[in-house]
């Protein structure tokens, strides 16, 4: 009996390999890749966090889409049921919430270590670029997601934003006729922001994240030597599984554990609904848009804009220009470090003070 038993298991598994022919070796193989010894620590594998975040926006957003209505009569009523009578949306949409300002948190503090650890230089320069656009990306999703509540503060939101597209020169015009469907900021609008949210975007950071990872395979993980720290040379790697792969599962579940605590404490809110008649006294975007913001009322529109362009190419493109500025001028890489703690402190200043203003 035990014998027939394990034949047609063998039977089975023998069927099942003629229908997926996988190679399950090349998956050993990759499971038993040397990766440097310093992503035992959180700091240095920050890049898996911001995927873990993106998995629980698609779960819970799809969720959400179930019971959303994008149509500016229908849009804050829909949120409201789902905050208020759909069982556990509350928590579905806090979640959502929470999810999406720590998937910004964390690529943003990704990108500050690959940028003070020099893991953006050649060959990685093109790695770089991928990940600066996911930080795009996903400020893109949370300024569309925080839209589509259609309150008040979020419409008026959405016609600054509209607004400081404009003010782009030469084709600002046509960016901002193009998201608000119109003249001004209304049904098409709605339209265009849930389409972008629900599906360009996420497009959009699937095939950045797939060139990302990609190329991280093709070139590896750069390794690290830190001053005062020595590592005995058959010490410098571990497998990627089961040691790295343990610790990445373990910082899903401590993610999962702080998502479930800050919904609890701080569950997503709702305000007025959405009133174009009636402009707020104070205008507040959402806190990762505060530099922007600021600048904006340092300066005018145009300048702001332009501004605010101009850096954000500077940043993206930094690990090309650094080479040039080596190339050129002999610029040393202790010049890179200032300059990157001058421009982080800029912004730290700009967002609390924008924070603290009224």
């Amino acid at each position: 009996m035990p014998e027939r038993i394990a034949t047609e298991k063998k039977g089975f598994f023998s069927r099942l390999e003629t229908l997926f022919p996988f190679d399950w070796d090349l998956l050993r193989h990759a499971g038993a890749e040397p990766v440097p010894y310093h992503l035992k620590k959180w700091w240095f594998c920050l890049g898996g966090t911001p995927m873990y975040l993106f998995v629980v926006q698609v779960i819970t957003g799809i969720a959400l889409t179930f019971y959303y209505v994008p149509s500016p009569a229908e849009a804050y009523h829909s949120v409201f049921v789902i905050t208020h009578d759909i069982r556990f949306g509350w928590f579905l949409r806090s979640l959502h919430k929470w999810s999406a300002n720590l998937m910004i948190i964390s690529v943003f503090l990704h990108l500050l270590r690959v940028y003070f650890t020099g893991a953006y230089r050649h060959p990685r320069e093109l790695n770089w670029v991928f990940g600066f656009s996911l930080l795009g990306a996903t400020l893109a999703f949370g300024f569309t997601g925080y839209s589509l509540v259609y309150e008040q503060l979020s419409f008026w939101g959405a016609t600054v934003a509209t607004n400081l597209a404009d003010a782009v020169p030469f084709v600002g015009s046509y960016i901002s006729y193009f998201m608000r469907g119109g003249p001004e900021v209304g049904e098409q609008t709605l339209t265009r922001f849930f389409i972008f949210h629900i599906g360009v975007l996420p497009t959009v950071v699937f095939l950045l994240l797939a060139m990302h990872i990609v190329l991280v395979r093709l070139h590896g993980v750069t390794e690290l030597h830190f001053e005062g720290e020595e590592v005995q040379k058959e010490h410098r790697f571990f497998r990627f599984w089961p040691e790295h792969a343990t610790t990445e599962i373990l910082i899903g579940v401590l993610l999962m554990y702080l998502l479930t605590i800050l919904s609890l404490i701080w569950p997503a809110t709702l305000g007025a609904p959405a009133n174009p008649n009636v402009t707020p006294e104070h205008i507040k975007p959402e806190w990762y848009f505060y530099f922007s913001f600021r600048l904006l009322k340092l300066t005018s529109l145009k300048v702001s804009v332009v501004l605010t362009g101009a850096l954000m190419a500077i940043a993206m493109f930094w690990p090309f220009i650094e080479s040039w500025l080596k190339r050129k001028f002999g610029m040393s890489e202790r010049l890179s470090i200032f300059i990157g703690i001058f421009a982080f402190l800029g912004f730290l200043v700009l967002t609390v003070w924008e924070s603290f203003a009224h």
